[in-house]
């Protein structure tokens, strides 16, 4: 399994990030594109997406790989 995928708001816009990781894999404009961005390395990896707000609050968490307890509710 890989590292968790972040989207987290920056200055000027938003970026993806490895969790753990001090330097940010790509930038981009919106959250949406940086959220498909991390979509499609968690899914390679088979790990999480966490996309924060503007506030930095974590807004919603998917998982792409071998969940062992998914949820009961589908949030995508």
């Amino acid at each position: 399994m890989g590292k968790n995928q972040w989207v987290s708001p920056r200055e000027n816009g938003w970026a993806v990030h490895g969790e753990g990781n001090t330097r940010d894999t790509k930038h981009f404009n919106t959250q949406k594109e940086a959220a498909d961005y991390a979509r499609n390395i968690a899914t390679n990896q088979k790990s999480e997406v966490i996309v924060q707000g503007t506030d930095g609050r974590i807004r919603s968490k998917d998982s792409y790989g071998n969940d062992p307890c998914p949820p009961k509710d589908r949030e995508h």
